[in-house]
């Protein structure tokens, strides 16, 4: 995957960022809580909603670099495996949450599973969106512009007849080496 140097765009606010988090990750999650009922009617619920989540976690990292944080083009190797591992986190909230459904209501029926897995996947989906903006895509400070130097000053020019009248010290703090 190729790096994004050079191509990131503004940052949007975090209301802008936010709702577009909820457009491609929410659209993304909608069209993945469909696939695994699909799948989970012939593997079992677990797997079925694994290998969407792998899935589904690449197609909404690209659409998160492009579109949500305005990073400006595909995302990095390094944003994949820091928005896999907040994936897993989301997997494992929704995997509980079908578990403690399927504990208290023997049979339920496909649109409680869908409302649960549902809100399960938003609720993991707020703290992702806070993941991803603050971590994964936030915006590095260049080091110039976060008040810390990255090259050392020129040095100062110093005429002939000033470093021959100065004494040593003086010499040595005009040339900045004190």
């Amino acid at each position: 995957m190729e790096t994004v140097q050079g191509r990131q765009q503004e940052a949007p606010g975090a209301f802008a960022a936010f709702a577009r988090f909820v457009v491609c990750g929410g659209g993304v999650g909608l069209t993945s809580s469909f696939a695994v009922a699909a799948m989970a009617s012939w593997t079992p619920w677990a797997l079925a909603n694994a290998m969407v989540t792998v899935v589904s976690t690449l197609l909404a990292t690209e659409l998160h670099a492009r579109f949500t944080f305005g990073a400006g083009g595909r995302a990095t190797w390094r944003q994949h495996t820091q928005s896999a591992g907040s994936a897993a986190a989301a997997y494992i909230v929704t995997c509980v949450a079908m578990a403690v459904l399927h504990l208290l209501v023997a049979a339920p029926g496909a649109v409680l599973e869908q409302v649960v897995y549902l809100s399960a996947s938003a609720l993991a989906g707020v703290a992702r969106f806070v993941v991803l903006r603050l971590v994964v895509f936030a915006r590095r400070r260049p080091r110039a512009a976060a008040g810390v130097r990255t090259a050392l000053p020129a040095p100062a020019v110093v005429p002939a007849a000033v470093s021959r009248a100065a004494t040593p010290t003086a010499t040595v703090v005009l040339c900045g080496a004190a």
